[in-house]
């Protein structure tokens, strides 16, 4: 079976209390193993959800429920290896991102082995976000999914409405167990299992009917007093210590940075606490980061060794960062936000698209495998490529793009949702403002890049220092 994984995501979930504004969040870059490939942001209407559902990678075949809800999508712009939406907000402000690609070991694989016909994170946004109507109930469809046909590789995802945010990690073939975050609490989690101490019997928790039961048959318990499914399920890898573990230490170093760690620590905590309420531009430094202010820093001044020994939260490989908002202080109709960039994090911003929509603007919406700098995938693409041939030379210009543009997006919500009430056709209205929103975003990223190429351009090797 040929598979496509995007196995290089990293995840931020952060409660209602936890956030600045009350809203509930839960965010992921959506990396992958090639630097480039074209993603879109579309909205899926009921009458374009398939009926019958089948995968292009597992060839796995699904009959769906009647009565789809609308939700946003993030899908790939070549369907070669089919549609993998990413994440979305659906019409009922429940929102979904699948997946974070996880650890697993022989042990439960030898006692659950992945299945190859079943499915993965080519199909999870599809066979489950349109039929939701909480973040609980997210995990159970997805839970039920699992347990009929089984996954052919290891993930996490995430589910939120208003109030409750739940992290679900398959386990094996055919299991799975998830965790509501707290709410005054945060997570960044990557590509390793993530769920650490866990209670079968606490209000919190979900799992597979016999997943208890399958730990003690099998004897997958290394700990002689506590339940730890990251033990247990995950793995405890060279690669986890410069991989994965890094990426933790720096966000909860970000947000909680009291506490002192090891980077290459196995042991780092699932469930967090940061020193002040989050916000959404908090979230969007901690996906672009790589170990700013640290020996660790790919564009530091680090030694070579030190610069190269761990793989940073913003890469090349980001083709996508979406930070999906539910609030809590303005009107259901505009409550869902689907903030989104495209490309690699480090020269980009995100937009705060309204979800409570029929389309979506077409800078946003067309790109595909041509590259062209109308959209926005492709200009975020060639300005990071720039950025990253003299990252300190061009970093103020980026930082000063990045203050105007998100003041600009944050003016226009305001004045969006000030207006509401004026409005009888709200999803008209919200479509025009995101197609304002994206105006902004092309204008300012196109003049960000145009102010690259003019100072760069005198830094150009070819030259001469006499002039005619």
């Amino acid at each position: 079976m040929e598979k496509r994984i995007k196995g290089s995501c990293t995840t931020i979930l952060v409660g209602k209390k936890a956030s600045i504004d009350g809203s509930t969040i839960i965010s992921r870059n959506d990396d992958g193993h090639e630097a480039l490939d074209p993603e879109r942001l579309v909205v899926v209407n009921p009458e374009d959800q398939p009926k019958h559902y089948q995968s292009v990678i597992s060839k796995v075949q699904v009959t769906l429920p009647d009565n789809p809800l609308r939700y946003t999508s993030i899908p790939n712009s070549i369907l070669t290896n089919g549609t993998w939406p990413a994440a979305g907000i659906n019409s009922e402000n429940i929102a979904m991102s699948a997946t974070e690609t996880i650890t697993t070991n022989s042990r439960i694989q030898g006692a659950d082995p992945l299945v190859a016909g079943g499915i993965g994170e080519e199909d999870l946004v599809t066979l489950v976000l349109p039929y939701i109507h909480s973040a609980k109930e997210g995990v159970t469809r997805l839970g039920a999914l699992l347990k009929e046909y089984g996954t052919y590789e290891p993930n996490g995802i995430a589910f939120s409405d208003k109030d409750e945010i739940w992290w679900l990690e398959t386990i094996g073939g055919h299991h799975w167990a998830a965790k509501r975050i707290p709410d005054d609490a945060y997570v960044v989690a990557p590509n390793r299992m993530n769920i650490d101490d866990f209670d079968f019997n606490a209000a919190d928790t979900m799992a597979s009917d016999d997943l208890e039961d399958l730990i003690a048959t099998y004897h997958l318990n290394p700990d002689f007093d506590r339940v730890n499914l990251r033990h247990i399920f995950g793995s405890s890898s060279i690669k986890d210590t410069v991989y994965n573990n890094p990426r933790a230490w720096f966000g909860q170093k970000y947000f909680t940075p009291d506490v002192q760690q090891d980077p290459m620590e196995q042991d780092l905590p699932f469930i967090c606490h940061a020193n002040r309420k989050i916000s959404i531009e908090d979230v969007k430094f901690v996906l672009s980061s790589h170990f700013e202010n640290t020996k660790y820093d790919v564009y530091g001044s680090g030694s070579e060794a030190e610069k190269k020994l761990f793989r940073p939260i913003g890469i090349n490989r980001n083709h996508d960062v979406h930070i999906l908002q539910i609030r809590n202080d303005v009107p259901a109709e505009i409550a869902g936000i689907h903030w989104l960039a495209f490309g690699a994090n480090t020269f980009n911003t995100v937009v705060p698209f309204y979800a409570n929509v029929n389309d979506t603007p077409a800078s946003y919406k067309d790109a595909n495998g041509t590259f062209n700098l109308n959209d926005m995938y492709w200009l975020s693409c060639t300005t990071a490529l720039l950025g990253d041939t003299d990252y300190d030379f061009y970093v103020d210009m980026r930082n000063s793009y990045e203050l105007e543009a998100m003041s600009a997006y944050r003016k226009l919500e305001n004045d969006t949702d000030a207006d509401l009430s004026n409005h009888a056709d709200t999803t008209a209205y919200l479509e025009a403002a995101n197609q304002q929103l994206a105006d902004i975003a092309m204008k300012l990223q196109t003049k960000l890049l145009g102010e690259m190429v003019i100072a760069g351009s005198e830094k150009m090797k070819l030259r001469y220092n006499l002039n005619d």
